[in-house]
């Protein structure tokens, strides 16, 4: 059963379910008025008779502020003494007639009864003793012929039976095509989604002209912002792949190039290095895909415990001045001491990375600046280079995946593969800190390094 069907059902019940519940309480709120409109006329003419006969009956009548119910000519009243002979009635027979209710002869205190008479007829009857003084005379009994409340209790419950059996399936009907309106936009998206998967096409998005804030519309934009992120991951894919595929073949090219020159000329220190170089170049780069691989999938941990930023940054300084050699100049700015809570180890590959960059991207005779500065509770590391920059349109996607700004910096035979600031990136937020850059073209780039100090 379709999501439209089953709502429609449940609405259509719901409806019934409170139709029949105030529909009961209507019938038995009309019923307890009309019987006790009864009664009231009743115990009146009950009075009026012992008031005629000289004496009185127990109890007192309030009367109703509502009409009472025009019930004199249907109301038969019979004077029973107490040895059980009639004494009188205002109904018309030669011969003393049945007690209205036989069994309430006896009482002592006023009682009514529905009953069914030997003709067929429904009566409400009451019967009260009555007294002279403080002396016990008999019982007067009153009785009404119910037809005309009978007939308003089954007009009304008729009435009632009549609206529920009309009200229901127009509720169904009006249910039915509300919610087929309500339930179009989930339609269109269902079939877009289709045809997404048939056509392979992330570029296309779900229309939805209703309130953006609604439930449907909340849907609607998830669904969308889902597409559009699969449609990014999967373009960086694809060119993580074609990155991926010319990586690999350049240096097995090279490596099966030099097999093959030593298998025709033997083993020469050149070949061998260059086969080293490239192996070295191909287990970095499975290296990289590992350790991002793992911190996706939440199976990286980091070691946290207490790490002398200053020292860790003075560190990776030295041991890039062998990396930097003549080409490019080191320097360092003032640095502050630091104490930060992190993994060491993960810390120094962010710091490699980014001062290994900086070097491998700065012209010859170029600078790399290297400086570290505490304010409000963090401390911010900052790696500049005078190289050319990346373009602006590469820098909102420097930290994604796979990402290279190739248009802007050459690759060379150390170039990495685009998964270094990603990986960067990770260890940092993971830190509970930020990474940026700013960078103009011709000009340079600064990566900044925010952690927050320990303690």
């Amino acid at each position: 059963m379709s999501l439209r069907a089953r709502l429609t059902l449940l609405y259509s019940t719901l409806l019934g379910g409170i139709l029949l519940f105030f529909g009961m309480l209507v019938y038995l709120s009309v019923s307890a008025v009309l019987f006790e409109q009864v009664d009231k006329t009743l115990e009146i003419y009950a009075q009026e008779t012992a008031i005629l006969l000289g004496g009185e009956t127990p109890g007192s009548t309030n009367a109703l502020s509502m009409p009472a119910l025009q019930l004199s000519t249907n109301v038969m009243m019979q004077v029973w003494l107490r040895d059980g002979r009639y004494h009188g009635g205002n109904q018309d027979v030669a011969f003393p007639p049945p007690p209205l209710d036989p069994p309430g002869l006896s009482t002592n205190t006023p009682i009514f009864r529905n009953l069914t008479d030997t003709e067929g007829n429904h009566l409400r009857v009451l019967s009260v003793p009555y007294r002279l003084g403080a002396r016990p005379q008999g019982v007067i009994q009153v009785g009404v012929n119910l037809e005309l409340v009978d007939t308003i209790r089954n007009s009304l419950l008729y009435a009632l039976l009549i609206l529920a059996l009309v009200a229901m399936p127009l509720a169904a009907l009006a249910s039915w095509l509300s919610l087929g309106q309500a339930l179009k936009p989930l339609r269109t998206a269902t079939e877009i989604a289709e045809q997404i998967t048939r056509a392979d096409d992330l570029s296309r998005r779900i229309p939805y002209d209703g309130p953006p804030d609604d439930e449907i519309g909340t849907l609607t934009g998830a669904f969308n912002h889902s597409l559009e992120q699969l449609e990014t991951l999967f373009t960086s894919q694809q060119r993580f792949l074609a990155d991926v595929s010319h990586e690999l073949r350049t240096p097995l090219t090279v490596i099966k190039g030099n097999a093959d020159l030593i298998r025709k000329l033997g083993p020469d220190d050149e070949s061998i290095d260059s086969i080293k170089d490239e192996a070295d170049r191909l287990t970095r780069m499975v290296g990289d895909l590992l350790l991002l691989a793992q911190a996706e999938s939440g199976k990286l941990s980091l070691s946290l415990a207490p790490v002398e930023l200053d020292a860790l940054v003075l560190e990776v300084f030295q041991e890039m001045h062998v990396l930097a050699g003549d080409k490019v100049r080191l320097k360092l700015t003032d640095i502050d001491q630091a104490l930060v809570n992190g993994d060491r180890d993960r810390l120094k590959q962010v710091f490699l990375n980014l001062m290994s960059n900086a070097i491998q991207y700065t012209p010859q005779d170029g600078q790399v600046v290297v400086g570290m500065e505490k304010a409000r509770g963090k401390v911010m590391v900052m790696v500049s280079d005078s190289g050319p920059g990346i373009p602006a349109e590469d820098l909102p996607h420097i930290f994604e995946r796979f990402y290279r700004a190739e248009k802007s910096r050459t690759r060379s035979k150390v170039s990495g593969f685009g998964l270094g600031l990603s990986i960067a990136y990770w260890i940092v937020e993971n830190h509970g800190g930020k990474i940026r850059v700013d960078s103009e073209q011709e000009r340079g780039t600064t990566f900044f390094v925010e952690l927050p100090l320990s303690g």
